[in-house]
């Protein structure tokens, strides 16, 4: 292991990760920037890594309560060292579990919220190491996308929202699964590295048994010039 701390630029929150495994980028940031919560929300974060979405929705919203779910130990570990650190141990739960197990491990329809950074690529999309911490986070080694919108469907409760955040190359069948396990999506944002480039990520917020109607926000567009963040983004980050 190679930990270091990061320092969050919100809060005064900080987090432990591995430089050796796989470490939050912007996708887990935005999507803390698009996600809503309201006051004593229960919220669930579902693939946490090491718990950077909770984190950072614990200081932007005034939700009552995260719980967080991993697979992988070691990532959990760092989450619950994180979750110390920042003294939020009575309103942050890290549970080390599978996806696929999620409608066991906690009550059905218990949530108000539930967000998700899943893994992009299929098995097809250049996999290497099955094995490996990285692998894991970006490929559909663990889970499939069916078997998050499945534990969505079961642990949101009815009219509560789902948040995630993906590839644009995947969006047709994204939408499909959504809507076949009564997660309408309701609200889409397309990110895009450049104002001239196309977008490499889309954030969407859906509602368990919600209506057909889906507003479509303005791009959000990352980068100005090389290396300088547009305002929106400095915004997000608290800069």
């Amino acid at each position: 292991m190679s930990i270091k701390l990061d320092d969050l630029q919100c809060s005064n929150l900080r987090i432990y990760q591995d430089t050796e495994r796989f470490c939050f980028g912007m996708d887990a940031v935005l999507l803390s920037g698009f996600a809503k919560a309201a006051e004593g929300a229960q919220v669930l974060d579902l693939g946490t890594g090491t718990g950077i979405i909770p984190l950072l929705l614990s200081a932007k919203t005034k939700a009552a309560h995260f719980c967080a779910l991993e697979i992988q130990e070691e990532s959990a570990d760092l989450a619950r060292r994180s979750v110390t650190l920042n003294h939020l141990d009575d309103k942050i739960d890290i549970i080390t579990g599978d996806i696929r197990e999620a409608g066991e491990i906690f009550p059905a329809a218990s949530f108000d919220v539930i967000t998700s950074n899943p893994p992009y690529m299929t098995g097809g999309h250049g996999l290497l190491n099955p094995d490996s911490a990285k692998a894991i986070a970006r490929h559909e080694i663990m889970c499939t996308f069916e078997d998050l919108a499945c534990s969505v469907e079961k642990l949101l409760r009815p009219g509560g929202s789902f948040y995630l955040v993906h590839r644009p190359f995947r969006l047709a069948e994204i939408l499909y699964v959504l809507k076949n396990h009564h997660l309408e999506p309701k609200r889409m944002r397309l990110v895009y590295p450049y104002i001239d480039r196309e977008p490499n990520m889309v954030l969407l917020a859906c509602v368990r048994g919600g209506k057909e109607r889906m507003q479509i926000d303005p791009p959000l567009i990352v980068y100005r010039s090389p290396g300088v963040y547009t305002e929106e983004i400095r915004t997000i980050y608290g800069y």
